[in-house]
C-alpha cells in the first residue's frame, strides 16, 4: 500500500486497516483514533493536504471525484469496479449502513489513494422518520422549527452513513401548479432567506463535520421555481429587477449560512440553461458571493445541455458545464466520458479540473470523512424513529398547521362526543400522509388522521371511518412504484355510488364528521404539476353532501400546495389546513381537533380564488389604479381567498400602539419598532407579528408592501407583551433595474405591523443618506 500524504493520515489509514481486517464493516464511526482534520491545524492544514492528495492524483482519478452514481440505475461497469479503478465520488440512493460501510472500505482500505466516498440522499423533510413538508415548516413562521426539524432528520440520516443531502430546496415559487412549490418557502424572498439559512444551520450544525450532522445542498440554483405556467422543468424567463430582488436572495442566504454545496437547476434561465449558465454559477456564486463549496449538478442535467439545444454533444456538454462551474456530475457520466479528450485538446484547462476536485476534497476533508469514513451500525438500530423523533415531529407539525376558518368557534371539538365519523380518501392513509420525498418512510410507521383521533378515545364512543370516494394519478409519478398512490378497489359504478352513500351515512349517524381531503401524495412533489387546484376526484361532491346533512363538518386538508376551496371557505365552518405533516400528522391533527394544541401556523403563499389568479402574490407593484384588486377581472375578484401570512387561532389577539424610536434613520443602521399585542381570549395561544414597509418613490417602483421582520409569540389569556423589532434598514436595499446594483435608497417608508400582510396597524419614516 502506498505511503500516504501525511503522518497523521497514514497514522488512521493504518488503524483503519488493523480494526477492519478481518470484518471491516461494522466498524464505529470513531474507529480513528486521531483528531478529526478540523481540529489538527486550521485551514492551511486543510489547504496542504487537499493539495498533496491533488497532486499524486491521475487526471481519470480526478474525473473520477466528479462523478456520482446512483445505484438505482444498472451500469456496464459494477460499483465496486468503479470504486477499484477511483471513477467514482460519491453515490446516490444508498441507506443501508452496511452496504454504506463496505462500499466505503472498498475506497478507503483498497483504493489506490484510499479517498473516502460521500454518500448522498434526498433527506428533504426526514429520513425515517418524516417531519412536515417544507412549505408546511415554512407555515409555521419559526425558523427554529425548522432548523430543529432538519437537525433531527440529519441525526437520522447520519445513522446509517448518509453524510449529505440534496436540501433545502430554496426556490421562490408564486405559481401552485408547480408541484415543486411543497419543497420550499413559499413566495417571499424575506420568509424564505430565514428559512433557508435556519435549514442549513439544522442539516450542518455549528460546522461542516459536526456531529451527527450531514452536509447540506442548496437548491435548484436559480429560478427554477419560475417555471412557465408552473410546469416542472420548464423554462424560467425573469427579470433582472426580479432575479436579484426576489429569487436571488434566499440562495444568498443559504450561501452565507455556511452551505457546503449547491445544486444547479435543470431548466433555461432566460435561454441559458442554468447547469450551464457561467453567469450564475462563476459570476454570482464564486465572485460576488465568494461560495468555497462545491457544485453539483442536477440529475442528468449536464447530459441534458444537449437536449436543450445548447450544447452540441455530449463533449461540448461536458465542456460547457465544467467551464460554468459545475464540480460533479449527478447520474450521467459525460464528465468522466469525455473530459480528459477536453483537456488534452485543450477546451478545459487543467486548472479548472482541479479546482473542482480541491472543492471535493476539502468538502470531504470537512466532513471528517478522511478519519472517520464508516458509521457504526447499531446506530441504524437505535436512533430510527425514536420516541424522541416523534415526539419532535408530532411538534412540528401542530407548530405547522393552519386554521383558515372556525364559523361559530367549531373547533376545538369536544371531547366528551360519543360518534364522530372520520371520512375521506386519505383519512386512514399511510402512504399519503407523509407526503412527496418520503424516500426512506416505512409507510407503517406514520399515524393517520383517523388513527390519531381513534386513539384519543374509550371504547365506547363510536369512530368510524369510510373512503367516501376513492383518488388516484393517472400518471405514475417519479416515485411510483415504490410510492404508489393508493388504488381504487372500488371497480363499478354501482359499488362507487355505494361506498359515496355509506359515507353520507356514516355522517349522519354521527354528531360530527371530519373529512380529510386533499391530494395523494404522488400529486405533489417532483413531475406533479397541475393544470388544475381543484380537489381530485369526486372530492368536492363527497364535501358538499356532507355539508347538505346539516352536521358539523370540519375541513381537514392534506396537501402541498394551496387548492381551490373557495365553495368550502363559504360553506363548511372550520377548515385546518396539515399539508402533509408527517409520521406523526394523526396525533398532531387530532391536538388540534380536539384543543390539546392551538393553530399557529401562518400562510407562506397567498391562497387563489381559483387557478384563473396565478400566479398570485403579495408583494404586487402599484399601477395606475392602485386599489382596484376587485376589479382587475370583470368575471370575480383578483384578490386572494386567503392573504399571504393569514391564519386563525382558537384565542383572539390585539395589536396597538406601533411606535417607531424616532421619524429617520440613517442607511445602514436599525431602526427599533414596538407594538403591544395582547391575547385577549380565553386560551393560550401564538401570534405571528409581522413586519412589513414600501418605499414611497426610488429610482423603481417597489412592491406595496414586502415583509422586514416578524415574530411567533406565546401568550397566555389575557397576557399582554410589547413586541419590537430591530428593523435592518440594509433590508430595505434592493437591486435597481435604472442603476444596475444594489442600495439602500434615501426616502420616505411607510411602514405596518399586524397579523398578516394585509395589517393596518401604520406608521412612517424616513432613511436619510
Amino acid at each position: 500500500m502506498e505511503i500516504l500524504m501525511s503522518f497523521c493520515y497514514s497514522r488512521c489509514a493504518l488503524v483503519r486497516r488493523l480494526l477492519v481486517g478481518s470484518l471491516a464493516i461494522t466498524l464505529s464511526g470513531a474507529s480513528c483514533l486521531a483528531q478529526s482534520p478540523q481540529n489538527w491545524e486550521g485551514d492551511t492544514t486543510e489547504a496542504r493536504f487537499v493539495d498533496n492528495l491533488l497532486q499524486k492524483m491521475t487526471l481519470e482519478e480526478k474525473l473520477g471525484q466528479m462523478s456520482q452514481i446512483p445505484l438505482n440505475q444498472k451500469e456496464d461497469v459494477s460499483p465496486d469496479e468503479r470504486i477499484l479503478k477511483g471513477q467514482v465520488g460519491s453515490f446516490l440512493f444508498i441507506t443501508d449502513a452496511k452496504e454504506i460501510n463496505r462500499l466505503q472500505h472498498l475506497a478507503v482500505e483498497k483504493g489506490r489513494l484510499h479517498i473516502p466516498l460521500i454518500f448522498g440522499f434526498d433527506v428533504i423533510h426526514g429520513f425515517r422518520t418524516i417531519y412536515p413538508v417544507p412549505l408546511a415548516l415554512a407555515a409555521s413562521w419559526d425558523p427554529a422549527q425548522a432548523e430543529e426539524a432538519q437537525r433531527m432528520a440529519a441525526k437520522e440520516a447520519s445513522a446509517v452513513g448518509i453524510n449529505w443531502t440534496f436540501a433545502p430546496m430554496v426556490d421562490i415559487a408564486r405559481d401552485p401548479r408547480w408541484g415543486r412549490i411543497m419543497e420550499g418557502a413559499g413566495e417571499d424572498p424575506y420568509l424564505g432567506s430565514q428559512m433557508a439559512a435556519a435549514q442549513i444551520r439544522g442539516f450542518q450544525g455549528d460546522k461542516i463535520g459536526s456531529p451527527e450532522h450531514i452536509l447540506a445542498c442548496v437548491k435548484h440554483f436559480a429560478g427554477y421555481g419560475a417555471a412557465v405556467g408552473g410546469r416542472d422543468y420548464d423554462s424560467s424567463s425573469i427579470s433582472d429587477e426580479e432575479l436579484w430582488n426576489i429569487y436571488l436572495p434566499p440562495f444568498e442566504a443559504a450561501v452565507r449560512a455556511g452551505s457546503g454545496s449547491l445544486m444547479s437547476a435543470y431548466m433555461d434561465l432566460n435561454g441559458v440553461p442554468a447547469t450551464g449558465n457561467r453567469f450564475l454559477l462563476h459570476d454570482v456564486l464564486r465572485e460576488k458571493w465568494k461560495f468555497d463549496g462545491f457544485v453539483v449538478s442536477d440529475w442528468e442535467s449536464v447530459k441534458s445541455l444537449t437536449t436543450h439545444g445548447f450544447a452540441s454533444g455530449p463533449q461540448d456538454a461536458a465542456v460547457r458545464a465544467v467551464n460554468a462551474g459545475v464540480d460533479m456530475e449527478m447520474t450521467s457520466h459525460v464528465f468522466r466520458d469525455e473530459l480528459a479528450a477536453a483537456v488534452k485538446q485543450g477546451l478545459v484547462q487543467q486548472s479548472t479540473i482541479d479546482e473542482a476536485v480541491r472543492r471535493i476534497l476539502t468538502a470531504k476533508y470537512r466532513l471528517g470523512l478522511f478519519t472517520s469514513p464508516y458509521v457504526a451500525s447499531s446506530r441504524a438500530e437505535t436512533e430510527l424513529v425514536t420516541p424522541e423523533q416523534r415526539q419532535s415531529a408530532r411538534k412540528a407539525a401542530e407548530r405547522s398547521a393552519v386554521l383558515l376558518r372556525n364559523e361559530g368557534r367549531l373547533l376545538p371539538l369536544s371531547k366528551s362526543l360519543t360518534s364522530i365519523a372520520v371520512i375521506g380518501p386519505l383519512a386512514d392513509s399511510q402512504a399519503d400522509i407523509t407526503g412527496s420525498w418520503s424516500l426512506a418512510t416505512h409507510p407503517a410507521d406514520a399515524v393517520t388522521v383517523f388513527e390519531g383521533i381513534r386513539k384519543r378515545f374509550p371504547s365506547g364512543t363510536t369512530i368510524n371511518w369510510a373512503k367516501g370516494v376513492e383518488i388516484e394519478r393517472v400518471q405514475p409519478s417519479i416515485f411510483d412504484p415504490q410510492y404508489p398512490s393508493p388504488k381504487p378497489v372500488l371497480k363499478t359504478d354501482a359499488e362507487r355510488d355505494a361506498e359515496f352513500a355509506h359515507a353520507i351515512d356514516l355522517i349522519k349517524q354521527s354528531q360530527v364528521a371530519v373529512l380529510v381531503l386533499g391530494e395523494a401524495q404522488t400529486m405533489s412533489g417532483e413531475r406533479a404539476s397541475r393544470s388544475t387546484l381543484t380537489l381530485p376526484g369526486r372530492q368536492q361532491q363527497l364535501l358538499e353532501a356532507a355539508v347538505a346533512t346539516g352536521k358539523p363538518i370540519v375541513l381537514v386538508l392534506l396537501n402541498g400546495r394551496p387548492l381551490d376551496i373557495t365553495w368550502a371557505s363559504e360553506h363548511v365552518p372550520a377548515i385546518l389546513d396539515a399539508w402533509y405533516p408527517g409520521t406523526e400528522g394523526g396525533n398532531a391533527v387530532a391536538d388540534l381537533l380536539f384543543g390539546d394544541a392551538n393553530p399557529g401556523g401562518k400562510l407562506p403563499v397567498s391562497w387563489p380564488r381559483s387557478v384563473g389568479q396565478v400566479p398570485i402574490f403579495y408583494a404586487r407593484t402599484l399601477t395606475q389604479i392602485p386599489n382596484a384588486l376587485d376589479t382587475r377581472y370583470w368575471d370575480g375578484s383578483s384578490a386572494p381567498l386567503y392573504p399571504f401570512g393569514y391564519g386563525l387561532s382558537y384565542t383572539t389577539f390585539k395589536m396597538d400602539d406601533l411606535k417607531t424610536e424616532s421619524i429617520s434613520v440613517k442607511a445602514g443602521s436599525k431602526l427599533a419598532v414596538s407594538i403591544e399585542l395582547q391575547n385577549t381570549g380565553g386560551a393560550a395561544g401564538d401570534q405571528v407579528v409581522q413586519l412589513y414597509t414600501h418605499q414611497r418613490s426610488g429610482t423603481a417602483s417597489r412592491p406595496t408592501r414586502e415583509l422586514k421582520a416578524f415574530r411567533r409569540v406565546s401568550l397566555k389569556p389575557g397576557e399582554k407583551q410589547t413586541v419590537t423589532f430591530a428593523l435592518d434598514t440594509n433590508d430595505l436595499g434592493f437591486w435597481s433595474p435604472q442603476t444596475h446594483r444594489w442600495s439602500i435608497e434615501p426616502g420616505p417608508f411607510d411602514l405596518w405591523v399586524g397579523a398578516d400582510s394585509s395589517a393596518t396597524q401604520h406608521t412612517t419614516f424616513t432613511v436619510l443618506p
